[in-house]
């Protein structure tokens, strides 16, 4: 922040554009949302790819994060910023597709053939330096997420257990279990 405190005026100033911009998009205004998207898109975008570890699969959960944020607008309330928001829409979206995916497999594949797809899809690549990213989209999917919403974007593990429907505890050996890993393959 500047002497004279222009950072948080202009934190200020965003803050209170981005209220008029969602009071414009609640009330139909499509171009205030599209405003609302570009400001958000890329921050929304990097967490889907931190917590689904592939491009894709990040695209297709930002753009469903921005529908479901458009379809339940009318629920934010301004208690939070607009971003904040978002973010929170954004780890429900990505838990929910998850969940949703596993079921399904659950019900076309064998567990035992289902384990074996899921073992393979993590190859091992000793002697290859690996960046965090890829060490952190390498990690197994439950300790992926909480080490994310942990290490990554702050979240207590009260509310991590309460975000993903697991115990406070297995979100605490979930982040012990990501950060050994992540150990492990930035070493190897």
């Amino acid at each position: 922040m500047g002497r004279n405190g222009t950072k948080g005026l202009a934190t200020q100033t965003e803050t209170t554009d981005d209220q008029l911009l969602v009071a414009k998009a609640q009330a139909g205004d499509m171009p205030a949302f599209e405003e609302l998207y570009r400001r958000n898109s890329s921050r929304i975008y990097a967490l889907c790819m931190r917590m689904c570890g592939n491009a894709g699969y990040a695209e297709e959960m930002t753009q469903e994060a921005f529908i479901r944020a458009w379809q339940r607008l009318s629920s934010f309330r301004g208690d939070a910023r607009f971003s904040t928001w978002m973010h929170r829409v954004t780890v429900n979206v990505v838990l929910s597709d998850r969940r949703s995916r596993a079921k399904r497999m659950e019900k076309v594949t064998d567990p035992l053939e289902h384990q074996e797809i899921r073992l393979a899809a993590r190859p091992n690549a000793p002697g290859l330096s690996v960046d965090l990213e890829e060490a952190i989209a390498k990690l197994p999917e439950g300790a992926r997420d909480v080490f994310v919403l942990h290490d990554i974007e702050g979240y207590k593990h009260k509310e991590i257990a309460d975000m993903t429907g697991i115990a406070t505890g297995t979100s605490k050996a979930h982040l012990h279990r990501a950060r050994r890993l992540l150990r492990e393959h930035l070493n190897a």
